[in-house]
This record gives C-alpha cells, structure tokens and sequence, in this order.
C-alpha cells in the first residue's frame, strides 16, 4: 500500500525529488497552508508544515498521521498536548536560521556600534554630521540568551570580532563559542555583564516574559537589547521603560508580542531602536534547508521509525 507525504509549503522540482529519493514506496503531495486539502490530508502519515483547520482531520481517532515536520523552529502556535497525546512525532526546522539570523543579529550590532542608523537619518536629510560617539565590537561582551544552532552561531562569529562571549541556557553546560555559560536562573547575573544582550530564546511557559523589570534594571547603563527569539519573551512595556530611562542605550527588535507591530505603537518612533518585520530567518535558502533536515529524518524513520534530528520534547516545548 502506498503511503502519503504532504507538505503545505511550496518545493522546487529537485527539493521534491529529494524527498521521493529518500522516501521509497511514498507519494508526495503540495498543498497549500492557506488552503489545506481536507481530503488529501486525511490519508497522510507523514505532513511537513502546518496550516489553520487541519487538527480535527490529522488527530481524528483513525488517521494514519504518525510525524509532524514544522516549516519553524518555533512550535509554540500548534496543539502540542493534542499532539502528544496522540503519540505524533514531531519535529522542527531548527538549524534552518542559524546563518541569516546571525547576520542580523551582527547587522543591529554594527548600526548601533558604528551609528550607521543616525547616519541614514542624516543621509535622508543631507545632513553631514557625526557626534563622536562611534565604538567598535572588540573587546565588548555579548551575553547570549539560547546556546542552540543560532546562539552558537552568533558567539562563533563574535570570537571573529574578538568579543568576549557568554551564553545562558536551561541547564548552564559549557557550549562551544562561549567562554562562560549561566544558567537561566542566573540571567541577571549574566546581563550585569553585557554591552549586548541577545535573546535568541523559543517561547514556552518559562519563557513567557523572561526579559522583564528585573533583567533590564541588572543590565549596566548602555548596553543594548537585540530579539531575534519570540515577541512575548519579552514585557514591552519594561523594554520601553528600560530605554526610555537610559538604562538601555538602544534595540534591535525582530519579533513583538503582536505582530504586525501597529502603527501607532510607540516603538516606532524611538530612533535608539531599530525594527525589522520578523524576517531575521528569511533566506532564498529556507527551503533547501528544511529539505536536507527532512531527508535526513526520512531515512532515520524508515530504518527505526523515528527521525534522528528536531525532534520536540514535549514536556521542554521545543
């Protein structure tokens, strides 16, 4: 009996090859997450992405559904207690982002060091002008919230600027790139110590506004705050406060606790704060990657019915 692959993002004709290649005895299907097929996911065992509407037909009692492969790193918008009691693996497209995201991050971290967002406000305004405050990343430290795929990443390239390193993570194990790492309860320990702090974390219940008051009363005056995790790991309303005081001297701001961030919301006009819409994992290369992770996973779960990498612990949330 044949049996079924669906995925609700868009493959190339040789990224759907390579999934047939190490799926013998599968068919393929591309849906759309906007528009799911009901019908045709009805009858498959394995899904890549997710998309509204489908729980229902995927955790019915008698669906073939056996593994979940995300299109995100992040695995907090799914039904995971659904998921978990119908015993469905899952797995996530963490890794996919390590490059891009670094780049954005050492991107918010060049613009507030080097002052190049006040120099395109100048530019716009034909206006020559530097004030003299410009710096450089040697010798700074920065404090890296998350040691996974892109925590590494980022204290990776910080040692290419010769930058002091500090990571924090659940369990506070030594992890390469770092020259010290804290665990989550020390974080304010940890940040006393930062001209950047960067939160690279996934949002789960202890996560959940982890960078509040607290933290950013322990941050020295004028480091820097860079997200580039998940929106409501932080309280904005302490982040607002901690910049408008000095405390911060400025924020790199991918993800918010709403999103689309509104327009009239009053990070806009901050000009300490740079934004940018969510799009710090955005890459012509996304696709390629979840592919090869996939691929991957796909020959594990043949030879002993369960993929070898991203695979979610339920009860950690990620």
């Amino acid at each position: 009996m044949t049996k079924s692959i669906v995925c609700l993002q868009p493959l190339t004709s040789r990224q759907q090859e390579s999934i047939l290649a190490a799926a013998p005895g599968y068919t393929l299907t591309l849906g759309d997450a906007k528009k799911p097929d009901l019908e045709v996911l009805a009858q498959a065992e394995i899904v890549i992405g997710w998309g509204k509407g489908i729980s229902d037909t995927l955790l019915r009692p008698d669906s073939p559904f056996r593994w979940l492969q995300t299109w995100s790193a992040g695995v907090e918008k799914l039904p995971l207690e659904r998921l978990e009691q119908r015993g469905i693996i899952l797995t996530n497209a963490s890794g996919v982002h390590a490059e891009p995201i670094t780049a954005v991050i050492f991107g918010f971290m060049l613009i507030f060091t080097r002052n190049l967002h006040t120099a395109i406000r100048n530019q716009q305004d034909r206006n020559w002008h530097s004030d003299g405050t410009e710096s450089e990343l040697t010798g700074k430290t920065a404090v890296i919230a998350g040691t996974g795929s892109i925590g590494s990443e980022t204290a990776r390239i910080a040692k290419a600027f010769r930058m002091n390193t500090i990571g924090v993570s659940r369990s506070g194990n030594p992890a390469p790139g770092f020259d010290q790492v804290y665990t989550t309860g020390q974080l304010t320990e940890a940040v006393s110590q930062a001209d950047f702090i960067i939160n690279t974390l996934p949002l789960t219940d202890e996560t959940q506004d982890l960078f509040n008051a607290d933290v950013f009363g322990a941050c020295k005056t004028g480091a820097y705050y860079i997200n580039i995790g998940r929106g409501a790991t932080t309280n904005t309303e302490d982040l607002m406060a901690a910049l408008n005081s000095g405390r911060l001297a400025g924020a790199g701001l991918d993800v918010f606790e709403t999103e689309p961030l509104p327009s009239e919301h009053p990070l806009w006009g901050m000009e300490q704060v740079v934004i940018t819409p969510h799009c710090a994992g955005s890459t012509d290369r996304y696709a390629d990657r979840v592919v090869e992770i996939f691929t991957a996973n796909m020959e594990a779960y043949l030879k002993t019915g369960t993929p070898s990498r991203n695979v979610v612990d339920y009860n950690r949330q990620y």
